[in-house]
C-alpha cells in the first residue's frame, strides 16, 4: 500500500479580497497521477502555486517526506520564445548537466542529440513540449506538477505528450498532479481527480467512481458530454 505523500487540510487562498479557494481537503499517495479539473476561474493554477508555496495560503500543507519537485507551468511554448536566440543546448545549460546526461532526458522523450542545435523558438509544438518534459525531468523529481502542458498544440500532438508522461510516470515511480480542463485526459491517464468549481462543488477520487453526469454538470453548470476509456 501506498504512503500519504502530501495531505492539504482546510486549505484556503484568498486573492485582492475574495476567496478562491475555501475549506478544501484531500491528500495525495506516492505514485499517484492526480489531475486536477476544472473550468476555467476555478482555481486550478491557484491551488498549483499555493502547493509550490508561490502563493499565500491559510490552513495546513504537510509534506510526510521531502519532496523533490519538478514544476512546468502554464503558458510556456515555441511561440513564447521565437524572438529569443535560444538554442535547446542554452535551455540545458541552466540546469549544468553533462553532454551525456543531457542525451538520457532527451532520449528518454524521443528526441534525437542533434535537437540541441536547433533555436527552440523554431522547434514544433510537440517537439517543444518534449524538450520541455526533458527540462523538468532533469534534475530527477519524484513530483512532477503540471499545469496545462499541452495547450499550445493540437489534439493528437497533445494524446502522444500524455503517453510519454504516463510511460515515464510508470518507470521512473513519479508522483504527478496535473492541472487540465479535458476529461479525456482525466480517465485516459489519471489513478485520481480532483475537481474544482466556480460554483463551490468538487470531488476526489478514483475518476471513473467521482466523475458522474451529474457531478460533471454541478461541476461545469452545465451538460457534459464525455467518453470514457
Amino acid at each position: 500500500m501506498s504512503e500519504i505523500l502530501l495531505e492539504v487540510k482546510n486549505f484556503n487562498v484568498t486573492m485582492d479580497g475574495s476567496p478562491v479557494l475555501s475549506g478544501l481537503n484531500f491528500s495525495v499517495e506516492e505514485g499517484e497521477f492526480l489531475t486536477i479539473l476544472g473550468p476555467n476561474g476555478s482555481g486550478k493554477t491557484v491551488l498549483t502555486k499555493a502547493l509550490l508555496g508561490l502563493m499565500p495560503y491559510e490552513g495546513e500543507l504537510r509534506w510526510h517526506m521531502k519532496p523533490r519537485i519538478g514544476y512546468l507551468p502554464q503558458g510556456l511554448n515555441q511561440m513564447s520564445v521565437r524572438d529569443l536566440p535560444l538554442t535547446v543546448k542554452d535551455f540545458f545549460a541552466l540546469k549544468k548537466l553533462n553532454p551525456r546526461e543531457i542525451s538520457k532526458c532527451l532520449s528518454d522523450v524521443g528526441l534525437a542529440g542533434n535537437v540541441l542545435s536547433k533555436r527552440a523558438g523554431y522547434l514544433s509544438g510537440g517537439e517543444f513540449q518534449r524538450m520541455l518534459v526533458a527540462w523538468v525531468l532533469a534534475p530527477h523529481p519524484n513530483v512532477l506538477f503540471l499545469d496545462e502542458p499541452t495547450t499550445a498544440i493540437d489534439v493528437a500532438g497533445g494524446e502522444t505528450i500524455y503517453s510519454l508522461l504516463r510511460d515515464i510516470w510508470r518507470e521512473q515511480k513519479l508522483t504527478i498532479l496535473n492541472v487540465t480542463h479535458d476529461l479525456n485526459i482525466v480517465f485516459a491517464h489519471s489513478t485520481h481527480v480532483l475537481c474544482l468549481s466556480r460554483f463551490g462543488h468538487r470531488c476526489y477520487g478514483v475518476p471513473k467512481e467521482v466523475l458522474t453526469p451529474d457531478m460533471l454538470n454541478e461541476i461545469y453548470g452545465a451538460t457534459v458530454n464525455f467518453y470514457t476509456h
